[in-house]
């Protein structure tokens, strides 16, 4: 770093983002990216408004909103769309977390929960999951402070039914609670309908995995309007305008051709769950993930010595060095065929292990 860059940000060690390769071809299952292309209405959306980027995007996102508020059964004024869900999860720290509102969320999670608390300078806390990564539903109630809880979670993909999640928010009533439903789609259960009933509950979404979207980068925020007046506050002080014209239009499009997204969704569970199936045939513990990617791990290898094997013989997964996760890897459901040619492969490397 240079001499100029400022000491409050010594301590501050950035998010790592998974690995896109370009100088080989690979199958990508290390990203939780889907296999599949966007709907043809978001892409067609997308390709018209290509045709009026000499103006600026609407900073209110209008139309979007207005398809958003329908598809959610919300106000427009309940909901706020960002660059990608990371942006909204920032917000959410810089408007509800401070000294005396510090953050917790799990030990095993987003990694990006911690870089955003470090980089805002928010005092957070790390709550353990279980032996068998689950989240202990009693160390967040009545807890008092900002929550951050990734439902599905984060690298695990173990989800938490919505009635232990309104118990976590209906015990903390002074803090805000914000449930991240990055992969909410693949099997798990919306938490978006508790919004009518507490006013301290914010739920993030993301259109990068169930919608297709990863390369457009777009997310959302449902809340009481109170709390998106408070977020918009934030985002109207930093870039109004947070999300191009492309985006907005393929985001519109995607929230109109649903269909589209729920058939691709239920393909990706039905593949996840032959892949869990198939990978503890071979000796590997799996999380019981509703997401579209499954945690594994196989007592007689590494996770570090698995994730290069499989890099050697062409397949990306995505390996977490450290202690907790050191001896897993976590896997992206792809293609039945991508994840055919997994097993294929892991075969083939317990096999040479012997």
């Amino acid at each position: 770093m240079s001499r100029f860059f400022s000491s409050k940000y010594d301590g501050l060690v950035p998010y790592t983002p998974g690995e896109q390769p370009r100088e080989r071809k690979f199958i990508k299952l290390n990203t939780n990216e889907s296999p599949f292309p966007p709907s043809p209405r978001a892409m067609a959306n997308a390709a018209e408004a290509a045709g009026r980027l000499q103006l600026y995007s609407d900073p209110e996102c209008t139309v979007l909103r207005k398809a958003g508020a329908e598809y959610f059964d919300i106000e427009p004024d309940e909901i706020l769309f960002s660059n990608g869900s990371d942006e909204i999860l920032n917000f959410a720290f810089m408007a509800f977390c401070d000294d005396k509102h510090p953050a917790a969320f799990p030990d095993v999670t987003y990694g990006f929960y911690s870089v955003f608390a470090e980089l805002n300078a928010v005092p957070y806390t790390e709550i353990p999951l279980r032996q068998d990564f689950t989240v202990n539903v009693d160390d967040y109630t009545g807890l008092g402070r900002t929550i951050f809880l990734a439902n599905p979670n984060a690298q695990t993909g173990i989800a938490l039914r919505r009635g232990e999640i309104e118990r976590i928010v209906a015990s903390n009533p002074d803090s805000i609670v914000v449930v991240d439903e990055a992969y909410v789609d693949f099997g798990a259960e919306s938490c978006a309908g508790l919004i009518h009933g507490y006013n301290n509950i914010l739920v993030t979404q993301t259109f990068s995995k169930s919608r297709s979207l990863a390369g457009a980068r777009l997310g959302m925020g449902i809340g009481c309007r109170e709390l998106i007046a408070d977020l918009n506050t934030i985002k109207y002080s930093t870039n109004p305008y947070n999300i191009n014209s492309m985006t907005m239009a393929a985001g519109t499009g995607s929230l109109l051709d649903n269909d589209y997204m729920l058939e691709n969704c239920r393909e990706i569970e039905e593949t996840r769950e032959y892949t869990i199936s198939e990978l503890r045939r071979l000796g590997f513990r799996a999380t019981d993930s509703s997401a579209n990617f499954v945690l594994a791990g196989h007592p007689d290898l590494s996770g570090g010595k698995i994730y290069s094997a499989l890099r050697e013989k062409g397949i990306l997964v995505r390996h977490f060095d450290t202690a907790r996760l050191r001896d897993y890897n976590r896997i992206t459901i792809g293609t039945m065929g991508q994840m055919r040619a997994l097993l294929a492969a892991l075969r083939e490397i317990l096999e040479a292990a012997e």
